[in-house]
């Protein structure tokens, strides 16, 4: 059973989450929180597996939020609900730790599966909110004149031709499973070849390599 902690300050959301969730027989809702501050207590007393995290709230937004809930409980998985307006959150939201991004329009089979996903170690995400971080991307490199050589920036050219095929499907959103089903690998080999590419690149999650992915132009052959 995945346990479960909703956060946004729209009563009608957090309803529709919860009516969706209590369909699933392998998802709990143990609470809902209205703003940050009660995220972060109940958080704290509840121990959810996954967060579902609106990030602009009144108060202490979801991006405090976030922070806050893995500064305490690093193990927990925080995934961001973002709208179509909400670019600037995007960046500051990971950088918080948040292990995935959905917008709030998602069919609600994917955001089942987005939870399963997040509560297995993996990072989901909605397509355009890629595309989004993405262009964020490219516009703070546009916008630097002479940026300062990070981690982050480490090239591609170390990695194996076969994490390249993985880092390729890691930008179009694949799961380890399916990744796994392309290649014809086993699923801990993938999780391999994604814990190498993080060592290799210096990104940390799923979502910055497949940041990386698309910024390098590496798609699935």
């Amino acid at each position: 059973m995945i346990d479960v902690l909703v956060v946004d300050d729209q009563q009608l959301v957090r309803m529709g989450l919860r009516m969706l969730f209590e369909q699933a027989q392998d998802i709990k809702i143990l609470g809902e929180a209205d703003g940050g501050a009660e995220a972060v207590r109940l958080a704290e007393r509840l121990a959810p597996e996954v967060v579902l995290m609106d990030l602009r709230m009144p108060g202490m937004d979801g991006i405090t939020a976030t922070r806050r809930i893995l500064t305490a409980r690093p193990a927990t998985r925080v995934v961001a609900l973002t709208t179509f307006d909400d670019d600037d959150h995007l960046y500051p939201a990971l950088a918080a730790g948040a292990c995935g991004f959905l917008v709030k329009d998602t069919p609600p089979a994917e955001l089942l599966e987005a939870v399963r996903r997040a509560a297995d170690g993996q990072a989901p995400f909605s397509r355009d909110v890629l595309d989004r971080l993405v262009a964020q991307a490219l516009h703070t490199r546009s916008s630097t004149d002479t940026p300062a050589p990070t981690p982050m920036d480490a090239p591609v050219s170390a990695i194996t031709p076969r994490e390249r095929e993985v880092l390729g499907l890691l930008g179009e959103g694949l799961s380890n499973k399916e990744i796994a089903d392309r290649l014809h690998l086993g699923v801990t080999t993938v999780k391999t070849h994604v814990a190498s590419l993080m060592a290799k690149t210096g990104r940390d999650n799923r979502i910055r390599l497949a940041v990386l992915a698309v910024l390098t132009g590496i798609t699935p052959e």
